[in-house]
């Protein structure tokens, strides 16, 4: 087991051992947690979401993108390749890089100084080639994400404003951020609602029995709490 340090341990003192908390009080014991931990940097706040899916068999996969209500808490750089007319809209747009076979011999080279990757569908076939550059690091462009598109426009303005793709993991976790420590607790709480549903929305045909196995948030460094997750789908119910 590993060795966490004071910071860690006394920020764990404050979680009730095995309870399950409401999502809100979850949230706002994240919150006292970084206050207790005071580390040097406004941590990202993160929702773990254990699914009950085996992600190696297509019809169990789940992925999808929300574009949190109130963003991310920092500023993110997109680049967009693309061709004509879309290289315009791009910049008009906000894109903070924008090319199209230049910008790909750039990525080839090993550039990769941006947060999000927008690209044309007319421009995947020499995208496709930057697979093995952008694939491990989830930058590759997807249908599903919204990131292989002709709106251009829209797509650069979601990234900017705080759109999130997630991916289940092997081991069946969706694993994302839902703001900073900084935010007050109602925007990280309309934030994890919006993500959680997402997930649910993206449940595949093959998942089978309780689809939300459990649930957890917590700062970048400092302990995770467990939520109650029955309570957490009941919000993202009457939040429609």
């Amino acid at each position: 087991m590993p060795k966490h340090g004071k910071k860690y341990m006394n920020a764990l003192s404050l979680i009730e051992r095995g309870k399950l908390y409401p999502l809100d009080e979850a949230i706002s014991l994240v919150k006292k947690m970084a206050d207790v931990t005071k580390r040097n940097f406004d941590q990202t706040v993160e929702m773990a979401v254990r699914l009950n899916v085996d992600p190696k068999y297509q019809d169990q996969m789940v992925r999808g993108s929300v574009v949190l209500p109130h963003g991310l808490g920092k500023e993110r750089k997109v680049a967009v390749i693309a061709q004509g007319e879309k290289l315009q809209e791009a910049q008009e747009a906000g894109a903070d890089y924008v090319g199209g076979d230049d910008l790909i011999q750039k990525i080839q080279q090993g550039w990769l100084d941006f947060d999000v990757l927008i690209a044309t569908p007319d421009m995947m076939g020499k995208v496709g080639r930057l697979g093995r550059i952008l694939g491990p690091r989830g930058l590759m462009p997807n249908p599903k994400t919204g990131t292989v598109t002709f709106d251009i426009a829209k797509a650069v303005k979601e990234a900017k404003s705080g759109k999130v793709d997630f991916k289940v993991e092997k081991a069946g976790i969706v694993h994302a951020p839902i703001g900073k420590v900084s935010f007050d607790e109602q925007k990280l709480l309309e934030n994890a609602v919006a993500l959680l549903k997402a997930i649910l929305a993206a449940k595949p045909s093959g998942a089978k029995g309780q689809y939300v196995k459990s649930i957890a948030v917590s700062a970048t460094m400092d302990p995770g709490v467990k939520v109650d997750i029955f309570d957490a789908i009941n919000r993202t119910q009457s939040a429609e």
